[in-house]
């Protein structure tokens, strides 16, 4: 068995001569207590040295990425032919395997046996002393780490969290510019601040044309539209704003310099930011765009570390402070953060921004792990990943567009008629009857019958209460028919008395006391009447009702009668008057 080595100088080959010490892997450190035990284990018997630093660094960065380089190729097949090949790495032992068909070998083992070599390097290898070795090791070190920083994918998009964070600098110092400008001009031409909204074109307008009094003979033609130009030139003639000196008027043109530049540089920058997402995260620039997916790897540190985290993080990445809260007070969470921004969310209608952001975050993700950790740098899972979003947007608009025209799908759902089936049921019924024209004639000829034979057909009555409720209503009912009788009786009294004449007045007194002594015995009946039905209860209900419609009866004949004797006795009176 031969050990592979490596070392700042270059590659060693051990033979291990004794391989049964390798079964006792506890013991094995005892070995390489000293050299000279360390001799009887392993030989140096061959050692390929790096010529000088690059070739180095070149090896160092292939065997970190389990790659064997040209040099330790040759160098394996040029020594290790018929030989199994004990390698610390098994992934780089299974390249050599497959490209040198050398057998290698990785076990616990193995790496004890590394660990000793490396502990007694200096003695094993002759010619390699510690004076030497350390500053090798340190310069390859250096080396290494520079390379690293200089290629590595991971430290690309640096300039980009760079950019994205100058660009919202600029942003901000542009719109206070702006408005330092408007203020200071405006108190000399205020109603250009109404005739002219776009930031740019305010500072060149000022820029050009200095004192409101130079806008009739200037053209605007290449700044402002036409009709915008003429509103302008017209404001200026009837301005209620303040005269302004000519060294304000310098000032104020210096500051839109300022306003100008930036925003030239603003535009520079923003397509040098452009570029580097085209070439750094093609994909997630084709789903958000350049500016949503800057600020979600500025946000995230890194494009590394944005591709570990979960779609459910992308999509609330910049809400942090919403979604505590809401944890906090126990409200609902936020459903986008800085994905609000891109323009499918913009898109979709807010009853939708949620799904719709949801679904977004979840292709964003994918998107973002595979460019940082894919190989080819295509934007084709973008594109597909986008018409897939797209798509769904589509299907809940239509589906929305369905529920008012009658169906998921949007299209009117058509239903074969089924004249034994219920509308809204699934159940059948039974055919509608047809009409008899029999019941007619049936109605007719009763109607005949009974004219023939002279009796009038009789009334149905009135469903008759149960006992039970006669009981319970009997007393009320009665007590107002008693008093509406009673009302009746005293309108009569009093027609009878204006039909007597003055001189009647003691027939009319004896009259009146009887009709009192009549009442108070009425009365003294219905309360008897009315305690004889809540004792007796259900059964005297019948006979009390027979008993009252006697004594109505009665009372009418009794009336009519008076009625008749009243006009008699006037006339009695009357005639014994003239005698």
């Amino acid at each position: 068995m031969i050990l592979l080595f490596e070392t700042p100088a270059g590659f060693a080959l051990f033979k291990v001569l004794d391989e049964k010490k390798l079964n006792k892997v506890e013991d094995l450190w005892k070995e390489f207590s000293s050299a000279e035990t360390a001799r009887q284990v392993v030989k140096l018997k061959a050692f390929s040295k790096f010529e000088n630093t690059a070739e180095a660094l070149e090896a160092a960065t292939l065997l970190i990425d389990s790659k064997p380089s040209k040099g330790l190729r040759k160098f394996l097949r040029a020594h290790c032919s018929g030989e199994t090949l004990a390698v610390a790495d098994s992934k780089l032992g299974n390249i050599i395997k497959d490209k040198l068909k050398i057998e290698c070998v990785h076990s616990q083992a193995v790496m004890e046996l590394m660990r000793g070599v490396r502990h007694q390097m200096t003695e094993l290898i002759s010619g390699l002393g510690v004076q030497d070795f350390a500053p090798m090791s340190l310069g390859l070190s250096h080396s290494l780490s520079r390379y690293k920083l200089k290629f590595s994918a991971d430290k690309v998009d640096t300039m980009i969290i760079q950019a994205i964070g100058l660009l919202d600098d600029l942003d901000k110092e542009l719109n206070t510019y702006a408005m330092r400008v408007r203020e200071w001009y405006g108190w000399h031409f205020p109603e250009l601040t109404k005739i002219v909204a776009d930031n740019i074109h305010y500072a060149k307008t000022v820029k050009l044309m200095g004192d409101r009094v130079n806008a009739a003979k200037l053209d605007f033609s290449e700044i402002l539209s036409d009709e915008v130009e003429t509103e302008l030139k017209e404001a200026a003639m009837i301005s209620m704003g303040t005269e302004i000196s000519d060294l304000d008027l310098v000032n104020i043109k210096e500051l839109c310099d300022q306003v100008l530049s930036l925003s030239e540089y603003r535009a520079q920058l923003y397509e040098y930011l452009k570029n580097r997402m085209n070439m750094i995260a093609p994909n997630l620039t084709v789903l958000v765009g350049e500016l949503v997916g800057a600020r979600l790897i500025a946000h995230g540190g890194s494009l590394l570390n944005l591709s570990k985290q979960p779609g459910s993080t992308i999509q609330i990445l910049g809400a942090e402070k919403a979604l505590f809260r809401a944890l906090k007070t126990k409200h609902a969470t936020p459903k986008y953060g800085l994905i609000y921004h891109a323009s499918l969310v913009g898109q979709a209608p807010p009853k939708f921004k949620g799904k719709i952001s949801r679904s977004l975050a979840a292709k964003t993700a994918l998107a973002i792990r595979y460019d940082a950790l894919g190989d080819s740098q295509d934007n084709s899972l973008g594109l597909e990943n986008r018409a897939k979003v797209e798509a769904r947007l589509r299907n809940l608009e239509g589906r929305e567009l369905g529920r008012f025209s009658g169906s998921a799908k949007g299209k009117p759902k058509i239903e074969v008629y089924d004249k034994d089936r219920k509308k809204g049921a699934g159940g059948l019924i039974t055919a509608a009857k047809t009409y008899n024209p029999s019941a007619d004639s049936v109605l007719g000829q009763m109607a005949n019958t009974a004219a023939d034979n002279g009796e009038v057909p009789k009334k149905r009555k009135a469903e008759e209460p149960t006992p039970t409720e006669e009981a319970v209503e009997a007393p009320a009912t009665s007590k107002k028919e008693k008093k509406k009788k009673e009302k009746k009786e005293k309108k009569k009294v009093d027609e009878a008395e204006t039909a007597v004449p003055i001189d009647g007045n003691e027939h009319a007194e004896e009259e009146e006391a009887g009709t009192k002594e009549k009442k108070k015995k009425k009365k003294k009946k219905k309360h008897s009447d009315v305690d004889a039905v809540a004792q007796n209860g259900d059964e005297n209900v019948d006979s009390i009702d027979k008993e009252e419609k006697k004594k109505k009866k009665k009372r009418k004949h009794a009336e009519q009668e008076e009625s008749a004797e009243l006009p008699s006795k006037t006339k009695k009176k009357k005639k014994k008057s003239e005698d």
